[in-house]
């Protein structure tokens, strides 16, 4: 390609020894682990990516999360409505 059809979203090797990502696609076929970016920077004019292998959430921590977050939402709600009448 040239300037003039460039495609910035097409897919990139990732440039890893045979093994490393063999080992990386076996912790994956495993139930319940995915493959996450952990940090994404520029070196040289290289992109590079930091990749860390985890475990999904358990179906109850996603649910003490989710009433969580709910619970903060609602406090800042409580927050926004007390702060708008004392004006």
């Amino acid at each position: 390609g040239n300037i003039f059809n460039h495609e910035p979203r097409r897919p990139r090797k990732l440039l890893l020894h045979r093994r490393e990502i063999a080992r990386l696609r076996a912790r994956v076929a495993e139930r319940g682990y995915t493959l996450v970016p952990l940090r994404l920077y520029f070196r040289r004019g290289l992109a590079k990516v930091e990749l860390g292998v985890a475990r999904g959430k358990k179906l109850h921590d996603r649910r003490e999360a989710i009433a969580a977050r709910e619970a903060r939402r609602q406090a800042e709600r409580a927050l926004r409505r007390s702060a708008g009448t004392t004006r």
